[in-house]
């Protein structure tokens, strides 16, 4: 593996875990009010068109980012019906 494609793989593994944070503290808190559900359904929708482009060009780092945000995001959604506000 080439330093190139270790560079996408620590990239894409950073940005999907930027939304670590804010599942975590609505697991935490179980307060979610403050989310947007129509921008969580906007990056869910991303998500699943960015998963289904990676895997058609068999982009490693890109299936990987996007793996790892749809289940995040998956959760938030979960957490946003779930939850009371």
């Amino acid at each position: 593996m080439s330093w190139i494609d270790v560079t996408g793989y620590v990239g894409s593994f950073l940005s999907a875990i930027t939304f670590f944070p804010q599942v975590y503290k609505a697991w935490k808190t179980k307060s979610v009010g403050d989310l947007s559900l129509t921008m969580i359904l906007i990056v869910f929708t991303s998500t699943i068109v960015w998963m289904v482009y990676g895997v058609a060009s068999n982009l490693g780092p890109v299936i990987l980012c996007n793996a790892i945000m749809c289940v995040l995001v998956a959760t938030l959604i979960y957490f946003k019906l779930t939850f009371k506000e």
